[in-house]
This record gives structure tokens, C-alpha cells and sequence, in this order.
């Protein structure tokens, strides 16, 4: 980046200087008007050919450093933290990956990441086009169905940075944030190893509730008979700030009402309604959702 930027400015800096002094030449010299030959052949050289020359030279050699500007090739082969980032309407599916790129663990709307180090996002889309972006580490990367496109970001400080996806995707677009946690790295990793199994009470009513009415058919929650696939990893969800992708705080109150009509609360929301539930069925899968850290 350094190299191009100077290149630039140097290519820039002597286009500048010869306007100088074509501009002195023309206010100092006294002479006579120029011939309309002469006039001609200046305006072809001066405003036509030479600049042609020069921006070709220049755009060729940025054209030329485009694969240097994304290291993200040898970043993974040097064993570069990696994680795969799935943009779906309207959530984020997050896994971490190992260094032969098996994924060690599942999460959604939130991510964790170590400080000082960089991390290589895949980001993935398996619906239509989003883009993942968060503002405060760095720049932003379409997330296109078929594609696998890579982001490497940096965090420099311990923190909690929102994230959104920064490309129209839908009626609920608005309403797809996530969270991305910096910790030290020694914190990072000891998170990473104790995240393979959840804490669960499966002895609860409300783990009983969740299977019976069908959660664990869309839902996983690691350590548990639910291991579907298709909705967000419900596992340590109580730790999460946000329900339904930062739209609500996560509250009891607001996951037993997400859970009935979620899509008065998200449009265009894939998960269906389960307003038809027995009174406190929702309420008592909310508090064994709370639980979950």
C-alpha cells in the first residue's frame, strides 16, 4: 500500500510540475502566437497522448500490486486465525475453523476474536447478497451465494464492535447486526477450549418444552439431543446481548415473544410462528434459553 501510494504521488507530482511549467512558459515567455500546426501537435501531446501514456503506466502498475493488496493466501497457509462468517435472512452463522479449515465449534450473531492478531473472515452467502462490515475494525466485503470472498481484520484494543451487514438483503435488513468481541488473546483461547460443550440443565422443563414442540429440528445446542442445522446455534445463548440478531435485548420477556411472532418483530423472518403454544410453554423455553452459558 505504501509503495503504490508513493508510486502515485510521485506519477502525480511531475504531471503537476509539468503543468507548472508549461503554465510559466505561457504567462512569461513573449512570443508570438504559435502556428495552428504547432498548436496542434501540443494538444495531441499534451492532451491526448501524454496522458494516455502516463495514467497506463500507473493504472498498469496498480493493476500489477492488486494480488500483494490481499494476503490473505499466504496468511492462511502461515496459519492465520480463521472464521467462516454465513450472512442468511435475516442472521449470522459464525464458525471457527482449525488450521486444515474443519470447523472446531458454531455460534451466530456474535463473534469472538483474538487482540493483535489478524483473523481471515470467509464470508458466505447461501440466499442472496449481503455484506459483512464492521465499521470500527475495517472495511467491508460482499458475501455472495457460490462465492467464498475473504476479509482480514485487526482488532488493536479489547472491546466490543458492531458489526451490520451494509448491503440490502431484504425486509428485515435493518435489523441484522452482530457483535464482535476482542479479547486478549490468553482469554481468547481459553473461551475457544471451553466452548466445546454448553452448560445445560437437561433435566428442565423448558429443555423438555424446546424438543417437544420442535426447536431442536431447526436449532442445535451443543450437548443436547437438538442438532438442527438450519436456524442459529442456540448454544450459551443466555451469554448473548441481543436477541434475533441485535434487534431486541435478550430479556426472557423478549425471547418468549420472538418465539411466537417472530415475524412481527423481524419481517421476512424464515422461523414460523408458534403463537398456537400452550400458556407458558414459550415463557418457560425463554428462562431454559436465559440459562444457557
Amino acid at each position: 500500500m505504501a509503495r503504490l501510494f508513493y508510486v502515485m504521488l510521485i506519477g502525480g507530482g511531475l504531471i503537476w510540475a509539468a503543468v507548472v511549467l508549461v503554465l510559466f512558459y505561457a504567462a512569461r515567455k513573449a512570443r508570438e502566437p504559435h502556428s495552428e500546426r504547432v498548436a496542434g501537435r501540443v494538444i495531441l501531446w499534451c492532451g491526448a497522448i501524454g496522458p494516455v501514456i502516463v495514467l497506463t503506466m500507473l493504472l498498469s502498475y496498480a493493476v500489477w500490486l492488486i494480488p500483494n493488496l490481499r494476503p490473505w493466501s499466504s496468511a492462511i497457509a502461515e496459519g492465520v486465525r480463521k472464521i467462516e462468517v454465513t450472512g442468511e435472512q435475516f442472521w449470522w452463522r459464525v464458525r471457527y475453523l482449525d488450521e486444515q479449515g474443519e470447523v472446531l465449534l458454531e455460534r451466530a450473531n456474535e463473534i469472538k476474536m483474538p487482540v493483535g492478531q489478524r483473523v481471515v473472515f470467509l464470508v458466505k452467502s447461501p440466499d442472496v447478497i449481503h455484506s459483512f462490515w464492521v465499521p470500527s475494525l475495517g472495511g467491508k466485503m460482499d458475501m455472495i451465494p457460490g462465492r467464498t470472498n475473504h476479509i482480514m481484520l485487526e482488532a488493536s484494543k479489547p472491546g466490543i464492535y458492531r458489526g451490520v451487514c451494509a448491503e440490502f438483503c431484504g425486509p428485515s435488513h435493518a435489523l441484522m447486526a452482530f457483535f464482535v468481541e476482542a479479547l486478549e488473546p490468553s482469554d481468547f483461547e481459553a473461551w475457544l477450549a471451553g466452548s466445546g460443550t454448553a452448560e445445560t440443565d437437561g433435566a428442565s422443563e423448558g429443555h423438555a418444552l424446546f424438543l417437544r414442540h420442535g426447536c431442536g429440528a431447526c436449532h442445535a445446542i451443543d450437548g443436547t439431543e437438538a442438532q438442527g442445522r438450519i436456524g442459529p446455534n442456540l448454544t450459551a445463548f443466555g451469554a448473548r446481548g441481543s436477541v434475533g440478531a441485535g434487534t431486541m435485548p435478550n430479556t426472557p420477556e423478549n425471547v418468549a415473544r420472538f418465539i411466537r411472532h417472530p415475524s412481527e418483530i423481524k419481517p421476512g423472518s424464515r422461523m414460523p410462528s408458534f403463537g398456537m403454544l400452550p400458556d407458558g410453554d414459550a415463557e418457560r423455553i425463554a428462562t431454559y434459553l436465559a440459562g444457557l452459558k
